[in-house]
């Protein structure tokens, strides 16, 4: 029994020894056979750094599919903090950097510079103008340590000493400092590589890998670059991408976003960020014992979605030009005062935008080469007018002051106005210069002459809280909802004066009733409102985005469908009262003749008013702002339109655009029936 049980311990030690034999033995072929040339690898490397691998945005594309800002791949000149010369290579570090400033300057190029320091005609040292928020970073205890009040001259010999620059002139030490100021700010690490300059031709590519061994530490990368297929269309709505700031990049870290990311800005590159964004993936830089390096991608980058828009490229383009030609010919003031104005195009069946144009406008892919002559240009060719300007909308108000007098019953279709050119309000008269057909105006021809008188008496009848009470249904003085950026407008009421410290006087009631007192609206309300109107009274969310696509097209990550804000119950015989008055100004009224060649009828309303504006001399002017509100066809509402002309002495010229906007859409080629039906953008 005692030999037994020996046998078996000693059996059982003898198979675990010979199995611990063989474990040992597969793990040795393993090594030497299969792993060899892995841990060779790992032996001969100094080192392995991970870099991030930028990912491109997703595309931004029109109603059709069209594109309108996409990729494209271009160079970018970077510097990689592991080679690169650091703070205790100062010489080497401002030589390399001043050879590839004069590089780029011999050519014309732009690199990275953001110093709020420029030096003038005659060598004097100036802050750059509009650069306080960097120029408080310049003076900060994290970059120069400077008091608030120390001049630009302070700051650069500050730089001079900091940076040991003493070996050059001020115009190279200046440009030398402008690259240093960048890569400190943007915390250049080897984790964070600097980018010198963007978008760098081949040849300029070529010379710098020519001279590698002399530019340590400057490489060259393959990166996405913004493109716009046509930059002058729908500028505004597109808007721009940019570095990130510290203060964005406070915010937004917790997202994943990197202290050298770049961001959209303005526009519809802001407004879907989070969707247009892509994902960076990483590349591992292997370096060996000679400083020979190998990448590795081990992450592979996903570009953003692409966001489908609302837009009609063709559609813009037409408003767009209409729109300028307007503008420019019929300003009454010769250009004493700039041309400038608006126009919104919008589908009745869900307010979608289908064009928004503003006028001056500009060419976003050139924008970064002219964007100090169009910060400073006449006209304010970069604000959103269509958005962000508000106007004191004229007689376009007065289709709401009707709507409200026949829903409360203070009037029908037969109740009429003595109307002999003037009214009397209290002892004030009040001018009405519209001829009319009779001396006794109903509402319909009220609409259709603009008769002042009218409307005073009516909106004296209804008073202040039910004019604005359906003015807010209608979507007056409040936002649409778009995505982009818009202004709220103001409703003038008792309230909001005396949120001014103001008095509501008696005659701002009337004055109200044809479009003056304070009120101010955006064409983008205005377009709203007609659209109400025009649709049966469903005043629907204003958007831009159609959708948000994956970047092939596989998934739909938001699909916007209509959304209806408010349900006016405005009553279908009231809306019809008023779309009559409308259709005869577009039919026998002042804007008949721009749409008499249409293959539909148009129905509309005009406005003006008057503001006092600086002119070129720096005098202040009375100036007449045109608008008109009209959609179309009248049977079968598609489209609904809102114009606005800084400086044009009526807005029944501003037909021309809506002529366009609607020759577009139903198609001058083919028949108006089918194409109403349809309910579709022709090209």
């Amino acid at each position: 029994m005692y030999n037994n049980s020996s046998n078996i311990r000693r059996t059982a030690l003898i198979l675990t020894i010979v199995i611990l034999f063989a474990v040992l033995a597969g793990d040795l072929v393993k090594l030497q056979v299969f792993e060899t040339q892995a841990y060779k690898d790992i032996v001969s490397n100094v080192s392995a750094r991970i870099s991030p691998i930028k990912a491109s945005r997703g595309e931004i594309v029109d109603s059709e599919g069209k594109k309108l800002v996409f990729n494209e791949q271009g160079f970018s000149v970077i510097f990689d903090a592991a080679f690169f010369p650091g703070d205790d290579e100062p010489e080497e570090r401002n030589a390399i950097i001043n050879s590839l400033i004069h590089l780029f300057s011999a050519n014309r190029l732009e690199w990275t510079d953001n110093l709020p320091i420029v030096i003038d005609a005659n060598g004097k040292i100036k802050f750059k103008a509009d650069s306080e928020v960097l120029i408080k970073k310049l003076k900060s205890r994290n970059m120069l340590n400077l008091n608030e009040y120390a001049t630009a001259q302070n700051c650069f010999d500050a730089l001079y000493e900091k940076y040991k620059l003493d070996k050059y002139g001020d115009r190279d030490a200046r440009n030398i400092a402008s690259v240093l100021f960048e890569m400190e700010r943007t915390y250049f690490s080897v984790s964070a590589p600097f980018t010198f300059a963007k978008e760098v031709p081949d040849t300029i590519v070529a010379l710098i890998k020519e001279r590698s061994d002399y530019y340590r530490g400057v490489d060259v990368e393959v990166v996405p670059v913004r493109t716009y297929a046509d930059g002058s269309i729908a500028p505004h709505i597109l808007g721009m991408t940019g570095l990130i700031t510290a203060e964005e990049y406070a915010e937004l870290k917790d997202k994943g976003y990197s202290d050298t990311a770049e961001i959209g800005k303005s526009g519809m590159e802001l407004a879907a960020e989070e969707y247009l964004r892509g994902k960076d993936g990483e590349k591992t830089v292997y370096t060996d014992e000679n400083g020979n390096r190998t990448t590795k991608v081990t992450k592979e980058p996903e570009q953003g979605n692409t966001v489908v828009l609302t837009i009609n490229s063709g559609m813009q383009k037409v408003v767009q030009d209409a729109l300028e030609k307007v503008c420019i010919e019929e300003n009454e003031f010769g250009g004493l005062v700039p041309s400038a104005g608006a126009a919104v195009v919008l589908s009745c069946k869900d307010a979608s935008v289908l064009a928004s144009a503003s006028y001056p406008t500009y060419d976003i892919s050139t924008y970064s080469e002219k964007a100090e002559e169009l910060n400073t240009a006449k006209g304010s060719p970069l604000w959103n007018r269509a958005l962000m300007s508000t106007y004191a909308c004229g007689s376009t108000a007065k289709p709401s002051v009707a709507i409200a007098a026949l829903e409360e019953k203070v009037i029908d279709e037969d109740f009429t106005v003595y109307c002999n050119g003037s009214y009397n309000y209290m002892g004030q008269i009040f001018k009405c210069e519209q001829a009319h057909e009779s001396l006794y105006v109903d509402v319909v021809h009220a609409i259709d002459e603009s008769c002042n008188t009218f409307f005073m008496k009516v909106g004296d009848l209804i008073g202040i809280d039910k004019m604005n009470e359906y003015r807010t249904l209608l979507g007056l003085g409040a936002k649409t909802g778009v995505e982009l950026k818009e202004a709220v407008g103001v409703l003038d009421s008792p309230e909001y004066r005396a949120s001014l410290n103001q008095q509501w006087l008696p005659g701002y009631t009337v004055q109200s009733a044809i479009g003056q007192a304070g009120n101010l609206w955006t064409p983008v309300q205005l377009a709203n409102y007609v659209n109400t109107i025009a649709n049966g009274g469903t005043r629907y969310r204003v958007h831009f985005i159609k959708s948000i696509k994956s970047s092939d097209y596989s998934k739909t990550v938001l699909e916007n469908n209509p959304e209806v804000v408010v349900q006016t119950g405005i009553s279908p015989e009231t809306l019809d009262i008023v779309k009559r008055g409308m259709l005869e100004v577009g039919t026998t009224g002042y804007c008949a003749p721009f749409f008499w060649h249409l293959p539909v009828k148009v129905a509309c309303k005009t406005g003006t008013s008057q503001e006092l504006r600086k002119n070129e001399y720096g005098n202040r002017q009375k100036v007449n702002n045109g608008f008109l509100i009209a959609f179309a066809p009248y049977d079968d509402p598609q489209i609904a339109v809102a114009c606005v002309g800084e400086g044009l002495v009526s807005g029944k010229y501003l037909a021309s655009v809506v002529a366009a906007a609607v020759e577009y859409y139903i198609g001058t080629n083919d028949s108006a029936e089918s194409t109403v039906e349809a309910g579709v953008l022709i090209p």
